[in-house]
């Protein structure tokens, strides 16, 4: 037998002893697992927001320091890591490369399979963007039951790419209304703001939405104790444990819970089921404090996360069939556990920090002379060897936004050994765990999107039949308004996204849109006939692009489009 004959019954032969389904690609996979019969009933994901490999080794070392545990939980059943590259997007008047993310975008990519521009929230990267549907909403149509937790907002960033859809983050009263169409059963975190009207203390123009939560069966509870007294019975909950993020673990009063009370009570709650459950956990916090450079809150955020994923876990090998799936979004702060050549960590002043610097910055703010620092330095860390240029430069703050706070957690940082890059996030590849039948399916050097492919595998989701019922009801597009107010759309943008034919004769200034038996004609960007009879639709041109009112789309397709302002979206039907 010829050698290269040899060689390629030798590498049939290897595909064909594969497990079934190794040989295809975890894209095409997800797209048929509802076809299959599911690996896991059950799926629990948890992600470190801004939980980098140096934060992971922080976490550890202090454990194994102070508190004398040698290994987080995490330890035992780490597989690989991840990388978090978003698409390319737009900063103001900047293109910028995506190779580093921000949470909208890495999470669309871990809830979804897709990549997407920094800011979208489960958005397509076009101007006029389609939704992609998560795994949360997948179960979701599965008939499975569903939950998000986060020590953050729960209208923040990674809970809301689960079961939300808009074109930037920042919209949280939208994303808040959403999960009440969502039928997530358990929403657990901080963000009660945007549940509520600005009449009420909050921030929302139109009304308070949580008595509608209320009528749709939902069981609302704010603090540690209405948590701890629901019952199994109570298998949709609505938990708003503070007004925005809940507080940071060294600042955090009795009467707020824990994220692993919360992931417990969760699991609780939907682990009744028979169908099974999926549900997100976030460590959300970590983030914030590595933004701040606040390496003492971080620490303490981490290991808050690890106690929940212990719950997990422990929930996982007592059911048998369940997967456990963890990763991070990106790292924050640009964080190295050295500085200043020095071969040393001062770990023994690692547990110094007796509150947030969070916390400590209106204090600081409000200080008048570096003797005044140096009181507040000694009340909350008990340093007493702060010198006249560390008390001047924390007075006068670190020239960025942190101000007061940011010079702070600079001088913290020398007298810990450790440094920072800078307040924001950093495009290296972030570790993944995982246990059960997901290992297989995560291991090695992994793309984010794969959490999420990997999710519908195991959990026999179909994440494209889900995506196009959204595609089926809604678009995204960018717009504008004009001089009275009428919201403009790219209009031929949206016409390629509505299949209806564009002609532009740029010689004659004329931009022609037909669909049936209706045709519309723009000429010089602002006449406007319909089948020839003059319109008083509105058409404008800025940028060189043109802009056109819904009710033109409207005539064309034969469809009453309408525009949801709040949640800035085409409804299609």
């Amino acid at each position: 037998m010829k050698p290269f004959v040899r060689k390629l019954l030798v590498a049939a032969l290897a595909l064909l002893m594969l497990p079934f389904g190794a040989w295809q690609s975890d894209a095409a996979l997800a797209a048929g697992a509802g076809n299959r019969k599911p690996e896991s009933k059950n799926v629990i994901v948890l992600i470190g927001d801004g939980m980098g490999p140096a934060q992971v080794s922080a976490a550890r070392i202090y454990s194994k320091n102070k508190l004398k545990k040698p290994s987080l939980n995490l330890d035992s059943i780490y597989v690989g890591q991840a990388t978090t590259f978003a698409d390319k997007g737009e900063d103001g008047d900047t293109i910028v490369s995506g190779e580093v993310t921000d949470s909208a975008s890495a999470g669309t990519a871990f809830a979804t399979g897709h990549k997407t521009y920094n800011a979208a929230i489960s958005v397509s990267n076009e101007d006029i963007s389609k939704p992609f549907a998560s795994v949360i909403e997948a179960s979701k149509a599965a008939g499975k039951s569903t939950g998000l937790v986060t020590t953050a907002r729960i209208t923040h960033a990674t809970p809301a790419v689960y079961a939300a859809h808009v074109r930037n983050r920042d919209n949280e009263n939208a994303i808040a209304s959403q999960y009440l169409e969502s039928g997530v059963d358990v929403l657990l975190g901080g963000g009660k703001r945007y549940f509520v009207s600005k009449e009420d203390k909050g921030k929302r123009d139109d009304k308070t939405i949580i008595p509608d939560f209320e009528k749709k069966g939902y069981k609302v509870v704010y603090d540690k104790k209405g948590l701890a007294a629901l019952t199994s019975k109570n298998q949709k909950i609505l938990g708003l444990f503070h007004d925005s993020h809940v507080d940071y673990v060294l600042d955090r009063k009795p009467e707020t819970p824990s994220l692993a009370d919360m992931t417990a009570k969760a699991i609780e709650a939907l682990s009744t089921n028979p169908v099974g459950f999926t549900m997100m956990v976030e460590g959300g916090r970590i983030d914030h404090a590595a933004h701040a450079n606040d390496f003492g809150a971080m620490i303490q955020e981490t290991l808050d996360f690890d106690a929940a994923v212990k719950v997990a876990l422990d929930f996982a090998k007592k059911d048998g069939n369940t997967s456990v799936v963890i990763t991070a979004d990106h790292e924050t702060g640009g964080l190295s556990l050295s500085r200043d050549n020095i071969y040393e960590l001062s770990v023994d002043a690692w547990d110094a920090q007796q509150i947030s610097s969070e916390l400590l910055a209106p204090q600081l703010a409000q200080a008048t002379s570096t003797t005044k620092i140096k009181e507040l330095i000694q009340k909350y860390t008990g340093f007493s060897d702060l010198t006249e240029e560390e008390a001047q430069y924390i007075l006068q703050g670190d020239g960025a936004s942190y101000k007061q706070e940011g010079a702070f957690n600079q001088v913290m940082a020398k007298r810990y050994l450790i440094g920072w890059s800078g307040h924001g996030h950093s495009a290296v590849d972030v570790g993944v765990w995982a246990y059960g039948p997901i290992v297989q399916h995560v291991q090695g050097q992994i793309d984010n999107t794969a959490i999420a492919t990997s999710i519908a595998q195991v959990a026999g989701l179909d994440l494209e039949k889900a995506t196009k019922e959204l595609q089926a009801k809604y678009l995204y597009p960018k717009y504008k308004g004009n001089n009275d107010g009428t919201v403009l759309f790219p209009a031929v943008k949206l016409a390629q996204a509505l299949q209806i034919k564009v002609t532009d004769n740029k010689d004659a200034k004329v931009t022609t849109f037909a669909k049936g038996n209706v045709t519309l004609k723009v000429q010089s960007g602002s006449k406007v006939t319909v089948n020839g009879k003059a319109s008083t639709l509105p058409a404008e041109v800025d940028s060189n692009i043109l802009y056109l009112s819904l009710e033109a789309f409207s005539q064309l397709t034969g469809q009453a489009l309408k525009w949801d302002a709040l949640s800035e979206r085409i409804i299609l039907e």
